[in-house]
């Protein structure tokens, strides 16, 4: 897998995650911390024992403009952020796959924990993407459904709650 040029990288994958590379490709010289997060399919979740896949579906043109929103906005809050990827799975995967990756270089650590953990909670709450999970007892897509926000409304939203 190649990676890109430039130091955003979004997308969205059908095959497994390129977890190394992108860490790999993250990694510059003038970047002492590079943090990443990946989101697991988990074996269960609250109510559902015995989760043996999850499938995941996106608004594929409207998640990879939302994706690089995210990650601008990121790169507002936190400008000494080096490189930056929001990585994404689709279709079907098993326990223990990778769903969503996110990985972020800056020259501390505390920009590169703090433009991720917003990456990836902002992700969650703006971006299209739905789960379907298959348990022992059945299926559902999106029981902890939330309504999509625009990353402007979401920013607002994190700096001003209630």
């Amino acid at each position: 897998m190649q990676s890109p040029p430039g130091d955003t990288w979004v997308g969205l994958f059908t095959d497994r995650l390129p977890l190394e590379t992108a860490v790999a490709w993250a990694n510059r010289p003038d970047c002492g911390a590079v943090v990443m997060f990946s989101g697991n399919a988990r074996d269960s979740s609250p109510g559902r024992p015995e989760v043996y896949e999850l499938t995941y579906e996106a608004y594929d043109a409207e998640a990879e403009r939302r994706l690089a929103a995210v990650a601008h906005q990121a790169r507002e809050q936190w400008p000494d952020v080096g490189r930056l990827a929001l990585l994404h799975r689709t279709g079907t995967l098993a326990i223990g796959d990778a769903a969503v990756v996110v990985v972020a270089a800056a020259p501390h650590r505390r920009e590169a924990f703090g433009a991720a953990r917003f990456c990836i909670d902002a992700l969650k709450a703006t971006v299209p993407i739905w789960k379907q999970e298959r348990w022992a007892g059945g299926e559902s897509w999106g029981r902890e459904a939330q309504h999509l926000s625009e990353i402007e409304a979401y920013v607002q939203r994190v700096e001003n709650p209630l």
